[in-house]
């Protein structure tokens, strides 16, 4: 009979419970439920901006590459006035890749057509440039220094050259060649040649350069 009697007041208990939840939980829906709604609805909005942001951005991306191809077909074609324009309007409002590759084409094409002078601001302009990675501002640094070999004082562009031509900089083969032209501009013919010896014995150096490295010290050997 007790035992009975325990079942009946565990049930009783259990269902007392279960009523007292219900009660809890209407009571706080009826005073939160508007507030969930909200919050539901504003994930929904939210996710569903996402969704959306994601598509725009992708079309922006699909657009940029189009525009670009089309630059590099004008480039190609020797039409440089008109490439420059296209490089340069991608630069302004493209993706931040296609943005970075056009100010690249915009210098480089300027650099084609002889403009050296503004070929080396527009690469300066990318190597100042923070929001770009670190690397790329290096490549631009780079690229306007070779643009100013024949312009620029030798020991300017040297000291310029200099961070880039440290163990850790993916730059920093083609950065020592350069050191080295620098050099024979400036009457160091000993220091190119050092330089050009540390260029032709190390095995990393790439093909291209170490085969006009030792061209260089050929010559240089032979005078």
């Amino acid at each position: 009979m007790s035992n009975k009697s325990d079942n009946h007041d565990t049930g009783l208990l259990r269902e007392i419970d279960e009523e007292l939840r219900q009660e809890h939980y209407s009571n706080l829906w009826s005073r939160y439920g508007n507030y969930l709604i909200a919050a539901a609805i504003l994930l929904v909005v939210g996710v569903a901006s996402y969704k959306g942001w994601q598509s725009y951005e992708m079309s922006q991306r699909v657009d940029a590459g189009a525009r670009f191809s089309a630059a590099v077909s004008l480039a190609e074609q020797g039409n440089m006035d008109q490439a420059f324009e296209a490089f340069s309007e991608i630069s302004k409002d493209a993706p931040d890749g296609y943005r970075v590759l056009a100010q690249f084409r915009s210098a480089g094409v300027l650099s084609s057509k002889g403009d050296v002078s503004a070929a080396a601001m527009a690469y300066e302009e990318i190597s100042s440039d923070s929001s770009i990675q670190k690397e790329y501002r290096d490549l631009a640094t780079l690229l306007e220094i070779t643009n100013m070999l024949d312009q620029g004082s030798p020991e300017s562009l040297k000291a310029k050259l200099a961070p880039l031509t440290v163990a850790d900089s993916p730059w920093r083969f083609s950065a020592l060649e350069l050191s080295a032209i620098l050099a024979l501009r400036n009457g160091n013919r000993q220091s190119a040649i050092d330089t050009l010896t540390q260029l032709s014995s190390d095995m990393a150096t790439p093909t291209g350069i170490r085969t006009r490295t030792d061209e260089m010290l050929a010559a240089l050997n032979a005078q």
